[in-house]
């Protein structure tokens, strides 16, 4: 029995459908059942469920964007920094284990040596370097406070997409935005994301951090090339000169372009393919939102 923690939102939803496909017996626990930030009325909703893994999805990513976090620091700091360390105290508590869905966006730029930055490198876009939006540095100080969890998987999520049309989905984004930035960046795809987090459970998989994107990174303009062969979207896409106009013109707060390292977790034995390959599935099986 799984206890799912924020199954309402967009990576929720999926580990709900996924967890139903796969027929593995699960309980929601949200804010309408107890109190997410009292341990001990969390305590007791684990107990009363029965659970023997916990997963949390719950946190803050702000809407329409991670600008919106700027204005809601408190509720941000709440869901992404202060929540992962109530859920370890009480997890603990019940004697379970648990997964928590962290960010990759807690870094930024590329490393000179190397596919990318690992589990074992320090965060560098997060408060202790004053370079950060909000939410990155939320989701930087969340890892921080159950770091030291012995029985804990750290799972980092790093601009998710699938292929449903969504608000949230990196390829709906694209196609909606009037200007992009082209940057490179490191991505997942939402269903094998999803289904490693599942495996790390159901495998035995060692516990501690594990960047599950998908393999490779891919720039806006090689994602859009992408999405115009599926003949899904014809427009003009147009792109912002530099980062510095994009900073000007559409943003409120500095963005993670980053590119991650995903061997920890496939040499663990989780399934995560090229990202340009899981990109053209998604635009493959593409379902307009209706």
């Amino acid at each position: 029995m799984i206890i799912l923690l924020g199954a309402s939102g967009y990576v929720g939803k999926e580990f709900v459908r996924t967890l139903l496909n796969d027929q593995i017996a699960y309980v929601s626990i949200g804010r309408r059942d107890c109190n997410l930030y009292d341990k001990e009325a969390l305590y007791s909703a684990i107990q009363a469920a029965g659970g023997t893994f916990l997963i949390n999805c719950a946190g803050f990513t702000g809407k329409p964007n991670v600008d919106a976090c700027e204005v809601q620091r408190t509720a941000c700091l709440q869901g992404n920094a202060v929540l992962p360390g109530i859920i370890s105290a009480a997890c603990k508590k019940a004697g379970i284990p648990w997964g928590h869905v962290s960010s990759g966006c807690i870094f930024t730029g590329e490393k000179p040596d190397g596919p990318g930055f690992t589990e074992q490198d320090p965060p560098n876009f997060s408060f202790r370097q004053d370079n950060c939006s909000f939410y990155s540095g939320s989701k930087a100080l969340g890892e921080e406070c159950i770091a030291d969890d012995p029985r804990c998987y750290i799972w980092r999520l790093r601009i998710p997409f699938n292929h449903q049309d969504s608000s949230r989905n990196y390829l709906s984004k694209l196609m909606r935005y009037d200007r992009l930035l082209d940057a490179r960046n490191s991505l997942s795809f939402l269903d094998e994301f999803v289904t490693a987090c599942i495996d790390c459970w159901r495998l035995g998989v060692p516990f501690g951090t594990y960047n599950l994107i998908n393999s490779g990174s891919v720039t806006a303009r090689e994602v859009v090339a992408l999405i115009k062969q599926q003949g899904i979207c014809q427009k003009e896409f147009k792109f912002f000169e530099s980062e510095n106009e994009f900073m000007q013109i559409a943003a409120k707060t500095p963005r993670s372009n980053t590119v991650l390292d995903n061997r920890k977790a496939l040499n663990a034995g989780l399934k995560l393919s090229p990202v340009q390959d899981a990109i053209q599935c998604a635009l493959r099986n593409w379902m307009p939102e209706h």
